[in-house]
């Protein structure tokens, strides 16, 4: 490795960027000054691939400085297999997401896209930081440019989509302080590496899992704290979306692997069936619920969730897996398809809302109703369309295919009961998905104001043209994406292996 600080420039190039960027007032010259600062971080961060070991399921890019020494509390830093990958996919989106939104937003334009570079830059953090009241620090700070986002620049109701995001997330964000702090006390250190080698007994584990559970079941989100997401996704613009989903609700997902699993891996162990319980609640009930909404955006959202069901769903079974059946190789397996299904959905979720924004930034509506026959005017769209809906339903070929087949195969060698729920959820994700793209793209034109409707331009073919390629190169060919990842989920799987009881 090179002693260049790699990790710290991918997190504070696009936030001392967003900064700057905010004394720009001319609307064109932000919004082309933060397209520069995105693309130069999103370069940049290739280099991870480059540069990375992928034998070795060490930390790299390894960065440690003093912070709060007092504490033991150090700006640490430092990337495997796993967090590359969301990194990788946090700088690529972040570029499709204002380039997708170009001239979506005409108001505040430079605070706008600062507040975007700035959410860009803190994720990575959280990606990166292998110190947990750094990781916590980021947590909390990306809430603050996506509250602005929702609340500023959103829809009617932005203010009470913005607060109840806001109050839902801090909630969770409190009770992860107040473990970390026990763990602290407990241990002396907040480095992840020393948490991991904690001992603590069966009622301590059970407190802090049940902590951790709640931060992060709100970030997914998981039933039954979900129901900030289709109203955030509702009010917010269409790159607020694209970020939440693609994302934001990512974070969820790494905190289990990152924190669950590997600090209290007895109690996740022992509280497995609920979360898994939660993530089929998750997948069936909300997918019904998506069949009824006749807002373009919410039954996306709802579907955000079902499929982040398997995420859960894949993170959690793998715990019976290896303690219970004593199959480490299922249980990576599991493991690998809830990261597979996380950088899936983010191309498809991503996907699938920039569509949404094609057609708002034309009709100014999001209601099915308001549509019908787009095919007939927009046929290049409707191709792009279709391929992400196929996608979202899990078409083989497609990367929607590929994690949820993991995990069901995964599910199946422990309970063929349990793969059965899972797989017929995804009939109900089908019928959903496809009563969508039938009724705002099939039959004929359904008014004058459709019938006027423009195929995409340029600029929305290289979006949506990116997010295809992800789509099919991650469906056809998932091998280097599961590489890359297999000495850090081999890593976990082992460390969740042990008990940590005292």
């Amino acid at each position: 490795m090179s002693n260049w600080p790699l990790l710290s420039v991918l997190i504070w190039l696009p936030i001392l960027g967003g900064a700057l960027i905010l004394a720009i007032r001319d609307a064109r010259t932000a919004r082309w000054a933060s397209l520069g600062v995105a693309v130069l971080t999103f370069v940049a961060s290739l280099s991870l691939l480059s540069g990375y070991d992928v034998g070795n399921d060490a930390l790299q890019f390894v960065e440690t400085r003093a912070w709060i020494p007092a504490y033991d509390i150090g700006y640490n830093l430092g990337v495997d297999g796993i967090a590359i990958a969301l990194i990788l996919l946090t700088t690529l989106v972040s570029v499709l997401a204002l380039i997708g939104a170009w001239s979506a937003i005409d108001k505040r334009v430079n605070q706008y896209v600062a507040a975007f570079l700035i959410l860009e830059g803190v994720t990575v953090g959280i990606f990166a930081a292998t110190d947990a009241m750094l990781f916590y620090v980021f947590f909390e700070a990306m809430l603050i440019p996506m509250f602005l986002i929702i609340g500023v620049w959103g829809g009617p109701r932005r203010i009470y989509a913005a607060l109840k995001f806001f109050l839902y997330t801090f909630l969770g964000s409190v009770l992860m302080l107040v473990a970390l702090i026990y763990l602290y006390l407990k241990g002396g250190s907040f480095q992840l590496a020393d948490l991991y080698q904690l001992q603590l007994s069966g009622k301590e584990q059970t407190w802090i899992f049940f902590a951790f559970l709640i931060a992060f079941a709100v970030k997914v989100p998981m039933f039954p704290v979900h129901t900030w997401l289709p109203d955030a996704h509702v009010e917010a613009p269409t790159a607020g979306s694209v970020i939440l989903a693609a994302i934001a609700l990512k974070i969820g997902g790494y905190g289990f692997l990152r924190f669950n699993l590997p600090i209290v891996p007895d109690a996740s162990q022992e509280w497995a069936w609920l979360v898994i319980t939660l993530s089929l609640i998750a997948v069936i009930y909300v997918g019904l619920v998506a069949l009824v909404q006749d807002d373009m955006k919410k039954l996306i959202a709802y579907s955000s969730i079902a499929h982040m069901g398997f995420v859960t769903l894949g993170t959690f079974i793998a715990l019976w897996l290896v303690r219970d059946a004593g199959s480490p190789d299922a249980a990576r397996l599991g493991l690998q398809g809830a990261m597979v299904q996380m950088v899936s959905h983010g191309f498809v979720s991503g996907a699938m809302f920039s569509c949404v924004g094609v057609l708002y930034d034309r009709m100014h509506s999001r209601r099915i109703a308001d549509y019908g026959g787009v095919v007939n005017v927009m046929p290049w769209f409707a191709t792009f369309a279709m391929l992400f809906f196929m996608a979202n339903a899990g078409l083989p070929g497609t990367s929607g295919f590929v994690g949820e087949f993991m995990i069901i195969m995964a599910s199946f060698q422990r309970h063929p009961a349990l793969a059965l729920g899972a797989a017929s959820t995804l009939v109900i994700t089908a019928a959903y998905t496809l009563w969508l793209y039938k009724r705002v793209f099939f039959g004929e034109v359904a008014n004058a104001h459709v019938a006027e409707l423009k195929d995409i331009n340029g600029r929305e073919w290289l979006v949506l043209g990116v997010f295809a390629v992800g789509t099919l190169a991650l469906g056809l060919y998932p091998k280097p994406l599961t590489d890359l990842m297999e000495p850090s989920i081999a890593k976990l799987v082992m460390q969740i292996a042990s008990s940590k009881l005292l």
